[in-house]
């Protein structure tokens, strides 16, 4: 597809409303060993890229926006332009790698080139350095974006699906039929009884989508963005999460939510405010993506909106919490009805559709706090020019008003946090990051001790 959907212009206009916004997401990559000679580096990309057609291509507009802007070859295409090299300051640690993330997410990517830049970050500590990949939001989802990632990566004997389809956490599948306008009109000629369910299904998750967008929520953490950012990294043990799971009966996706939650109450108490129910309204995407669609460079995202108990003390009860309301908001129909909504929007004249979303851009948004995203990643070891990546970490992007994000992205044997927040806003966004892996760490405690009771046998649960 050539043209932008709505979704895809949407994050286009979300730049426009607001000149301290910069809309591309990321993928960190820690790679050991020296960095690599630049003309070795730069011959060995330009000839990986020619898989995705999209590197190579610039956004053309439509004059008054009467038409959907579309990819188009870019003439004057030099990889040199979206390649950079730079050094981190002494003493090379992960919060000066760190910084320099953030310093090149806040800049905005030049509409005039194809958009996408790859950045280069040696003088990293025990011998490493790293290779930040940086896309615009219009370009890819994060699917889309782990993809790239992974193609630019030496090519191994797993199939790239495999890396994908197998291990979505608690990810939603699409209800085709539900989410497509046309099969729902259809429908109702031949199976009225479950299309009518389903139109109901929908109308209540939109009117859902609605409440959460319109009832302001509890909490500082979200408003107007400064031009700075900050980032912040945290990983852990998918063994870990699954012990969590399997004691449990939750998802890793419960798990790692639940660990958020926990490191949002801390950094709140902390600044000494009372977390509420409503604190934490978060925008949680839902892949709409279809197995055979993984190769796709594209936005195919949903949405739901639920409250994460930022309020809930315990830890147990709060995985809990977080596991039934993620249940009840994939079971309301939030997800199909933000998909059908831009289904919808797709068979509209963009004209109308793009000054529509304009115009909503512009209103301040106060009811959702933060976004936080699960992207399935390689299950299997990737290396660069030989050099094996130690880690990977994801990189959000933020806007409207929502001061702090967190992705997730699983790699080999680790589940990894990329955390993104404003630099004005949010100074403890290391509190964040070490807040999730003690969180978990909490949890796979709490499973331990369980686990040995049940081993002791009955006579153990009564002490």
């Amino acid at each position: 597809m050539n043209h932008l959907t709505t979704l895809d212009a949407g994050f286009l206009k979300a730049e426009d409303v607001d000149p301290r916004v910069s809309l591309a997401i990321g993928g960190l990559a820690v790679v050991e060993g020296p960095a690599p000679d630049q003309g070795v580096l730069v011959a060995t990309f330009a000839e990986r890229i020619r898989a995705c057609p999209r590197f190579g291509q610039r956004l053309r507009l439509h004059p008054l926006g009467l038409g959907a802007p579309e990819w188009v070859a870019d003439p004057d295409f030099d990889i040199d332009r979206h390649v950079r090299r730079v050094a981190v300051p002494y003493p090379g640690d992960d919060r000066e790698l760190y910084r320099v993330v953030a310093d090149a997410m806040a800049r905005r990517l030049d509409r005039d080139r194809p958009l996408w830049e790859l950045w280069i970050i040696e003088g990293l500590t025990g011998d490493r350095w790293a290779m930040l990949t940086k896309v615009h939001h219009c370009m890819a989802d994060g699917i889309a974006a782990s993809h790239i990632l992974a193609g630019l990566c030496d090519p191994s004997g797993h199939v790239a699906r495999d890396s994908f389809a197998h291990q979505i956490h608690g990810a939603q599948k699409p209800e085709l039929g539900a989410l497509n306008p046309v099969s729902l009109l259809s429908g109702l000629l031949t199976a009225p009884g479950a299309m009518a369910s389903g139109i109901v299904r929908v109308f209540q998750g939109a009117g859902e989508l609605l409440a959460g967008l319109l009832t302001p929520a509890e909490s500082t953490l979200n408003g107007p963005l400064s031009d700075l950012r900050r980032f912040g990294g945290a990983r852990v043990s998918l063994a870990d999460l699954d012990l969590v799971c399997q004691t449990f009966g939750v998802t890793i996706n419960d798990v790692a939510l639940a660990a958020i939650t926990e490191s949002y109450r801390n950094v709140l108490v902390a600044r000494g405010q009372r977390p509420r129910p409503g604190s934490l309204r978060t925008l949680v995407p839902v892949s709409v993506r279809t197995t055979g669609a993984f190769g796709e460079i594209d936005n195919r995202v949903s949405a739901m909106l639920p409250n994460l108990p930022v309020e809930e003390e315990d830890p147990v009860q709060r995985l809990r919490r977080v596991h039934d309301r993620l249940t009840r908001a994939k079971s309301s129909g939030q997800s199909q009805a933000g998909n059908m909504l831009m289904s919808v929007a797709n068979r509209i004249p963009f004209a109308i559709t793009a000054r529509t979303v304009g115009l909503l851009m512009r209103l301040p948004q106060h009811g959702i706090v933060t976004v936080a995203t699960n992207v399935p990643g390689p299950r299997h070891p990737l290396k660069v020019l030989g050099k094996r990546v130690v880690a990977l970490f994801p990189v959000p992007s933020l806007a409207m008003h929502l001061r702090t994000g967190v992705a997730m992205l699983s790699y080999a044997d680790d589940l990894s946090f990329g955390i993104l927040a404003d630099y004005d806003a949010v100074a403890d966004v290391d509190q964040l990051a070490r807040g999730i892996e003690a969180a978990v760490a909490r949890l796979v405690a709490i499973s331990k001790r369980r686990k040995a009771r049940r081993a002791k046998g009955p006579l153990s649960l009564v002490v």
